[in-house]
């Protein structure tokens, strides 16, 4: 078996408007499991960076430790890239945000690395309301090292040949909304349009973006009695909405508009999430309808998904700040290195 991909491309292939193909944003073959759920959702990145015109050395994407995080190795290869330690994902993508805020920033996480040793990290992150993308691969278990429960697991859930959890799990979006995060989501990574859509709308928001994705570990708990399998998952979906996204380069007025009710939320660079209600209406903008929707689902042992939460109206850290406008990666020495004047000034200050 070759893990080099060809280098030829159909003429006919389809372009977008910067005239790349969506073979150009992809990365290496995958070396995950066969249907393992991180590489749908490495396609539906890979689909909406090409949907979206996203120029692929405008963003950066940033991972911890997992099977997750091996991911970013599987699209946009001309990408900017870190792959740092356990959990620490938040705080190096802070750091490039604060030198480079003209970047995308794209993180990608597991529920072992962020719902336990980067608890704090992810807390934080919210807290400050980053601006960037942050997309956590759940599947329950530790992949990596021989799928011992997270912190994510179901109680009651069972994987193959173990007994079955016994300890309540930690609700990412629950913990994301009652921080306040300001765009809080989740979806299935066998939901490839609303995931999608989701990931598209996450790129046009300015602000902390999260978005759980349910991920079946197919080696260790994909079996009838895992909350996180693929049958168990596809059967207790419970979709608040089916999700479209309108970006702000094609007119509204060309978009078809579905049947039956529906609801626009407009983003931060003009674009649309079109939302279209299935069975009970469920208002994006209420924390409260949100936290109940996830109540609802979780004593129903059901997975709810969509667009949960949505604030536009929070500050970024960088306008909490009051960064300047250009980069600071970019600002010349005499802009960075203050005067001798200027410093003994800052110093009196603190003397009196």
């Amino acid at each position: 078996m070759t893990y080099i991909k060809p280098t030829f491309r159909h003429p006919a292939q389809p372009k977008n408007g910067l005239g790349f193909v969506k073979s150009d944003y992809e990365g290496a073959i995958s070396t995950l499991c066969a249907g393992c759920g991180p590489d749908s959702i490495s396609g539906a990145i890979i689909q909406a960076c090409f949907e979206m015109n996203v120029e692929p050395h405008k963003l950066a994407k940033i991972s911890g430790i997992g099977c997750s995080s091996k991911t970013p190795t599987y699209f946009l290869r001309n990408s900017h890239g870190f792959n740092s330690v356990h959990g620490r994902m938040p705080s190096v993508t802070t750091g490039a945000n604060m030198a480079n805020r003209d970047l995308i920033y794209l993180g990608v996480s597991g529920d072992g690395d962020t719902a336990s040793i980067g608890m704090g990290q992810f807390v934080h992150a919210i807290r400050r309301n980053l601006n960037m993308v942050y997309i956590v691969e759940n599947n329950g278990v530790y992949g990596l090292t021989k799928g011992q429960y997270s912190a994510t697991a179901e109680e009651g859930s069972q994987k193959r040949k173990s007994a079955p959890n016994q300890t309540q799990p930690i609700d990412l979006c629950k913990l994301a909304i009652t921080l306040g995060c300001p765009f809080v989501a989740r979806s299935f990574s066998g939901s490839r349009q609303q995931l999608t859509a989701l990931v598209r709308a996450a790129l046009s928001h300015r602000g902390m973006a999260v978005i759980d994705v349910i991920s079946p570990c197919v080696t260790f708990a994909n079996n009838d009695e895992s909350l996180k399998s693929y049958g168990y998952v596809k059967s207790h979906d419970e979709e608040l909405h089916v999700v479209d996204y309108i970006p702000h380069f094609e007119p509204i007025t060309e978009v078809e508009v579905p049947e039956g009710e529906f609801r626009e939320v407009q983003l931060h660079d003009g674009s649309f999430i079109r939302l279209e209600t299935i069975g009970e209406a469920h208002d994006p903008a209420s924390e409260m309808a949100a936290l109940e929707a996830l109540h609802r689902a979780e004593v129903a042992q059901k997975h709810v998904t969509g667009l949960l939460y949505f604030n536009p109206g929070k500050p970024t850290l960088d306008e909490t700040l009051n960064l300047v406008e250009t980069p600071l990666a970019e600002l010349p020495d005499e802009r960075l290195k203050p005067s001798r004047e200027s410093l003994e000034e800052l110093l009196a200050g603190f003397r009196s």
